[in-house]
């Protein structure tokens, strides 16, 4: 990456200083005071991290979004393959989630969340990824150009990527050929993992002992809540269970920690996974982190007594709420699952300022 030059300085002092870049009152919000909100940190990636942020800002004003940083398709791994950055997706995504309500931040959610329709090289790639990519050249550093895009959104949190280095997800499989269903192979790459056919059996990261954003783990030791979930279990969720600094934080930290379940089981990746599934899995890639909260839909849990016994086993109780869209499809509801979080946060924490 260069350094980064005087034309950045000028544009870091043209867009306004501050959480979001503008009052809250100017983005349509109440008026915060300082020390009276949780601090919460949400890790993930994808359209489930987008979901949690887009909940989890509606009830507090000190966010901070940690992303997974193994995505190689798309967009994403074009950049990825042709610059040799960190893949920008699932940052954007995050970004665009912590817009807010009013008109400048979903004007500006549109925009970085446009995708170029062509016959040529610029076909797929989203307005949001060029941006990101620009700004991390231009300027050398990959938190404070996604802080100056924050600030330009008027984000109502921050993004930071897990680890500063790209990574490749890599799967044990088995049954990834139809053919062999027996046969448990080492499948590689995000986009591969997630729509495998087979069976997977458990992840890793290559390099296997990647570095994390110091940010990232200084937020996760600061947080009053960590928020795990909901997301691609294997190829967004467990990976940050896998980078050993972030995993250090998440073990050490006096904060409490919620893991969000998914509303359904994701074609391919987990495929007929139970909700209990989802949690044992979890522990086995993670066997020291403990947590306090499961949190899962009241609809989506068959056999809840199962899932109990599963959290119990990581020393968690468990949340049923409602948290989806009544619309029929799998996807949270923001206002419902930011119910349920304050409800989590009010209930199951220490009773912090903020209330």
């Amino acid at each position: 990456m260069t350094g980064r030059t005087p034309r950045l300085s000028r544009l870091r002092q043209v867009i306004p200083e501050g959480r979001g870049g503008r009052p809250a009152e100017a983005r349509g919000g109440r008026p915060r005071r300082r020390g009276t909100q949780p601090k919460v940190v949400a890790l993930g990636g994808g359209m489930g991290l987008s979901a949690s942020l887009a909940a989890l800002r509606r009830i507090t004003g000190d966010l901070t979004a940690v992303v997974t940083v193994a995505d190689d398709g798309g967009s994403s791994g074009r950049l990825r393959d042709e610059l040799g950055v960190l893949p920008p997706g699932d940052l954007r995504k995050a970004l665009a989630a912590l817009c807010g309500d009013d008109d400048w931040g979903q004007t500006w959610a549109r925009v970085i969340q446009h995708r170029f329709q062509s016959k040529g090289e610029m076909h797929g790639h989203a307005v949001g990824n060029l941006l990101i990519v620009a700004l991390w050249e231009q300027l050398g550093d990959h938190v404070q150009a996604l802080d100056l895009v924050g600030r330009l959104l008027g984000a109502h949190g921050r993004v930071l990527p897990m680890s500063a280095v790209p990574l490749e997800l890599q799967a044990l499989v088995k049954g990834h050929d139809p053919a062999r269903p027996d046969d448990v192979e080492t499948v590689r790459g995000q986009a591969t993992v997630a729509l495998t056919p087979g069976e997977v059996q458990s992840v890793h990261l290559v390099p296997h002992d990647p570095p994390a954003v110091p940010e990232a783990v200084a937020a996760v030791r600061d947080a009053d809540w960590v928020v795990l979930g909901p997301g691609s279990w294997f190829s967004s969720v467990i990976p940050h269970l896998l980078v050993p600094e972030l995993l250090d934080a998440l073990t050490q930290t006096k904060a409490r920690r919620v893991l969000s379940l998914n509303l359904a089981p994701q074609p391919g990746e987990t495929e007929g996974f139970s909700p209990q599934r989802h949690v044992e899995v979890l522990g086995r890639h993670a066997p020291k982190l403990a947590l306090d909260v499961v949190l899962a839909d009241v609809a989506a849990v068959p056999d809840r007594d199962a899932l109990v016994e599963a959290a119990k086993r990581l020393g968690a109780a468990v949340e049923l709420a409602p948290v989806a869209r009544t619309d029929g499809t799998p996807r949270h509801d923001p206002e419902l699952l930011a119910a349920a979080y304050d409800r989590i946060f009010r209930m199951h924490g220490r009773i912090g300022p903020w209330r």
